[in-house]
């Protein structure tokens, strides 16, 4: 009984929690206006630093004080006479995209194209580090849109892949006019899929009637619950295979040297094979890269972050503090039971 009266007093504590959350999200979202984003902003890092103090942090750890002294006192030297004299260095521009199956990071990738088009140059580089397996066409399609403007302005693009750049990832890589990936890095999967399960013969089974209504013959052609017919399943196929003759395209266009029919099978390849395929130019990982290239020219990385709006906010802490309620009473319960 103990028990029993000590868990319907933790319900009531969790219902009063939910419901005061909720009133909470609801005023706030009722002040803010329904529907309205949250602004962001453009962060800048300068890699050069970081570059430099990773070389610092170990001569201080390596090298004698005589020697780190005289590191030193030369750095000072070569720092006075740049800043008398300017060196007209090129600059990189490095962007990071890493891809979910809706491309959620082109929310961030679109700001970041626009802020270094209204600067960079013909001279000046755009690194993108990419990593995605793909997801939805109109997703990628429109991520890829964002590299587009990059090539059509002129400016040199270099898509790194260190782990994976697939179907519509892929499709994001090609339009660099560079290539740079991993040894084992998987690159290819130019191919479309589509796949839903359809119950219509439980449904049936338990003598449940499901009804679609479309007004246009191929509004719908493939259902979950109702029967699917073959002219449907036919004109679904069709459709799969009009999208990949536009991905052969598009893909094509910007890497005319792929024998665009081999490779578009929908296969995957590891760097090494896919170097010989042509899918990438070298083979070279992003770290690599860019410790490079910072050698000879000034590296900004690029990142627009989303300010999380008051309801994004009470909501992440309302959602802490009920699991530290929650395992809080566990954890008590666990004691009472097995201590």
């Amino acid at each position: 009984m103990e028990f029993l009266s000590e868990y319907v007093g933790f319900l009531a504590k969790i219902l009063t929690l939910v419901v005061a959350i909720v009133l909470a999200l609801a005023a706030v979202t009722a002040t803010r206006g329904k529907g309205r984003r949250s602004s962001g902003q453009l962060q800048v890092h300068k890699l050069n630093d970081f570059y430099k103090d990773l070389r610092e942090r170990l001569e201080h750890s390596v090298l004698h004080k005589d020697q780190l002294k005289a590191a030193r006192k030369a750095e000072a030297k070569a720092a006075k006479q740049e800043k008398k004299h300017p060196p007209s260095k090129p600059r990189v521009f490095v962007l990071d995209f890493d891809g979910d199956i809706k491309a959620s990071a082109t929310d961030h990738l679109r700001h970041e194209v626009t802020a270094l088009l209204s600067l960079a140059k013909a001279s000046d580089e755009v690194v993108l580090r990419l990593e995605s397996g793909g997801g939805m066409v109109h997703s990628y399609g429109l991520a890829s849109s964002q590299l587009v403007r990059i090539r059509e302005a002129g400016i040199p693009l270099t898509v790194c892949v260190d782990k994976v750049a697939a179907s519509g990832g892929y499709m994001m890589a090609c339009i660099g006019q560079r290539i740079l990936a991993a040894p084992f890095a998987i690159l290819g999967s130019i191919g479309v899929v589509a796949q839903l399960p359809n119950v219509h013969r439980l449904l049936k089974k338990h003598d449940i009637d499901f009804e679609v209504l479309t007004a246009g013959e191929y509004k719908r052609t493939l259902t979950v619950f109702g029967e699917n017919t073959e002219k449907g399943r036919e004109k679904f196929q069709e459709d799969l295979e009009t999208t990949h003759e536009l991905f052969k395209g598009f893909v094509a266009r910007y890497r005319p040297q792929l024998d665009i029919d081999a490779i578009a099978t929908g296969e995957v390849w590891l760097g090494l094979s896919a170097q010989e395929r042509l899918l990438v130019d070298e083979l070279k990982t992003s770290d690599q890269y860019l410790a490079e290239r910072a050698a000879e020219a000034e590296l900004f990385h690029l990142h627009f972050a989303h300010k999380k709006s008051l309801q994004e906010r009470v909501g992440l802490a309302a959602s802490m503090a009920l699991d530290r309620f929650v395992l809080t009473w566990l954890s008590r319960l666990n004691q009472q039971r097995f201590w």
